[in-house]
């Protein structure tokens, strides 16, 4: 029996970096949590502790807030591959690098009516992410990039069904044809292939069409909602190759007030946090490139 050295990957997870431009009296802020790992010829460094290859972790989180100066941050989609392409020059044992990054939206406290200059409230519409893959240099350079959306929570009162499901001797759940359906969010979309984007645009673009679709669907189901969502992405944006949704089903069930004399005709709901339904699914286009090592590292989804 031989034993060997399988995939492997090393680097500094959760940077939390605040950049605060300062150009004007108005201020900026940009609120970033920063993953960076390598991977490629680091046998030694497992097989031998010998570390001539290996760039710290230490490096790679300096790096980050150096470059968060020297080189600004704008659409975080761009600071990762600006990492990425950096950390394979630099680190003599890296084949490709992977950067995960999460961005955390303020908006300015409004103070008489107008945004204030330098004073933010933290919003609660989502957190931003993208996932960069970036394999070799030079020509035989392959970069991937996943952006998307997580903790975003919907929810609509109405307008959502649910029956004509399969039965079997354990099935307790009614049928229904008027639903509470909310779902805390986590969508992830591939640009393949990846050119010249304007990615604050695209990522406003593609959150406007998600809420919409989930507010005017008349859902069946929360697949049906997921896949139409999904649809509408596509077809408006045609550098996306793919989509992928998980979605757990945020249950509200109608509380027994008929036991106290009360009547509750859909009012009254208990919002059950566990357990619950976790639906996953990829929307894609049937002609798309394969992904290769796009989605590296990103749990939770078929």
């Amino acid at each position: 029996m031989a034993i060997r050295l399988g995939p492997n990957q090393y680097g500094k997870a959760e940077n939390r970096l605040v950049r605060v431009f300062r150009e004007t009296e108005r201020h900026r802020i940009r609120d970033l949590n920063v993953s960076t790992a390598l991977r490629g010829r680091f046998e030694d460094a497992h097989i031998t502790g010998e570390q001539r290859d290996v760039l710290p972790t230490d490096s790679q989180k300096n790096t980050v807030f150096a470059f968060a100066k020297q080189q600004g941050v704008a659409a975080i989609e761009d600071f990762a591959l600006t990492l990425g392409d950096h950390f394979i020059a630099r680190c003599p044992g890296a084949d490709g690098a992977r950067i995960e990054i999460d961005e955390y939206g303020w908006d300015r406290i409004p103070v008489d009516g107008a945004p204030h200059d330098h004073s933010f409230v933290r919003t609660g519409g989502g957190v931003r992410t993208t996932v960069v893959n970036i394999d070799g240099t030079g020509s035989d350079r392959r970069a991937q990039v996943v952006a998307g959306i997580k903790d975003l929570v919907l929810l609509k009162t109405t307008g959502s069904e649910f029956h004509g499901f399969f039965e079997d001797e354990f099935t307790t759940l009614e049928p229904t044809t008027d639903r509470i359906m909310a779902t805390s969010l986590i969508a992830r979309w591939r640009y393949d292939p990846v050119g010249t984007i304007d990615w604050d645009a695209s990522f406003d673009s593609i959150r406007s069409i998600l809420l919409r679709e989930f507010a005017v669907v008349h859902s069946y189901a929360l697949q049906q909602t997921l896949y139409s969502m999904g649809r509408a992405v596509l077809e408006q944006h045609p550098g996306v190759a793919e989509i992928r949704f998980s979605a757990p089903n945020k249950h509200h069930f109608l509380y027994d007030l008929d036991r106290f004399g009360i009547e509750n005709p859909g009012e009254v709901f208990i919002a059950a946090d566990r357990p619950y339904g976790l639906i996953e699914a990829t929307v894609e286009r049937d002609d798309a490139p394969e992904p290769g090592n796009a989605w590296h590292g990103i749990p939770g989804f078929c």
